[in-house]
This record gives C-alpha cells, sequence and structure tokens, in this order.
C-alpha cells in the first residue's frame, strides 16, 4: 500500500491526499513535520533531503518527494486520461498552473498564512502581512481572469492543475483578511467545495 509521510495540515502533504481521494486510492499516513517533528531526522533525511513533507513510498520501494511531483506521478499512474489529461496541451495548461502556485501565488499567501494562523497576535508583523495580502490578491485576480471562460483551470474538466491552487484558494477565503469580490474565482470554488475528496482533506480548517 502506497505510504505518505506527512501531517494532515500542511497544505503540500493536502495535495496528495486531495489527489488520492479523488482517485479513490488506498494509502496510509503518518504524521511528520510541524509539530510532529521527524522531518530532521538522518532517518527521513536519507528519503527527502530537503527535510519537508510530504514523502510517499510505494510497496515496491519507490520514493519521491516533492508534493508537485508527487501529484504529477500518482495520478498519471492511477488515472492517466482522467485528473491526469491526456491532451498535451490541457495538460501543459494544468501544469502551468501548478507551477504558477508555487513561483507566483505562495511567496504572497505563505507570509499571509503564517502571519495570522502561525504567529502569535503580539508577535505579527501587520505591514508585511498586509502588503502580502495585496500581493495574493493580485494572484487571485490573475486566477479569477483565467477562469473567466473555463469551469476549471485547464478547461471544461477537473484535472491536476485545480488541486495546488485550489489548496491556495480555500486559504484565501478561510484566512481572516479582507478580500476583493472576484466571482469567477468563487463560482469555481463553490464547485470544488462539492467535491467529498476537496471536503474530506481539504476543508478541515487552518491549523
Amino acid at each position: 500500500m502506497l505510504k505518505i509521510l506527512g501531517r494532515k495540515t500542511s497544505s503540500n502533504v493536502q495535495k496528495v491526499l486531495w489527489a488520492c481521494g479523488e482517485m479513490e486510492l488506498d494509502f496510509e499516513r503518518e504524521d511528520l513535520g510541524g509539530p510532529f517533528g521527524g522531518n530532521d531526522q538522518e532517518k527521513y533525511l536519507a528519503l527527502n533531503p530537503n527535510g519537508l513533507v510530504p514523502t510517499i513510498i510505494e510497496e515496491d520501494g519507490f520514493t519521491l518527494w516533492e508534493s508537485n511531483s508527487c501529484t504529477r506521478y500518482l495520478t498519471k499512474k492511477f488515472d492517466f486520461g482522467g485528473i491526469y489529461p491526456r491532451d498535451p496541451q490541457i495538460l501543459a495548461d494544468a501544469e502551468r498552473w501548478m507551477d504558477w502556485q508555487l513561483t507566483v501565488c505562495s511567496p504572497s499567501l505563505v507570509p499571509v498564512f503564517r502571519g495570522l494562523i502561525r504567529t502569535p497576535s503580539e508577535r505579527r508583523d501587520i505591514t508585511a502581512i498586509e502588503r502580502a495580502r495585496d500581493g495574493l490578491s493580485k494572484s487571485m485576480a490573475m486566477l479569477d481572469n483565467n477562469l473567466a471562460d473555463r469551469p476549471f483551470v485547464a478547461g471544461s474538466k477537473f484535472s491536476i492543475g485545480d488541486i495546488p491552487v485550489g489548496i491556495a484558494a480555500y486559504r484565501w477565503f478561510e484566512m481572516p483578511i479582507e478580500r476583493e469580490d472576484y466571482p469567477n474565482l468563487k463560482r469555481w470554488f463553490d464547485l470544488l467545495a462539492e467535491r467529498p475528496a476537496f471536503q474530506e482533506h481539504i476543508m478541515q480548517g487552518l491549523e
């Protein structure tokens, strides 16, 4: 059985959990990282030299880390032509938004999330949080514009492209921040919120 190493509150672990949920793929998960620790230990670093989560281990011993790579691998292996698009152009579009989540959206989202959710109120840098929130809003505006003529990020069907950005959108809507009105973003998010795997693995509050 597939083993997933990483705490369920990590957005990167959630990518893999959500993908597995969509495919109804059986797995075992072990708490690691954050309050559970263990990710800086020699045993774990031998599997994942980055010391981050998640890491996945298959029954034959194949080990992989980096959340988007894990998501691509599992969906290509178990749902090629479904969540993992068969059409190379649709796939490229989906993967572009996966990369965008890492390079454009996350650098603004992380300071807001850590500042408001994981930092005690007396230690918060409100100016830095507000500046990052403005950057995050610009990212959400880009996503809203992309969704103006399509139900999902890469076209007419739910795909791997929706997973990383869907988790970012959940945090956008859940964090106690000012939010501009992005109707396309909200419509798409409401579609995600109807999915049982999203409800189980993503809609669990913020920790």
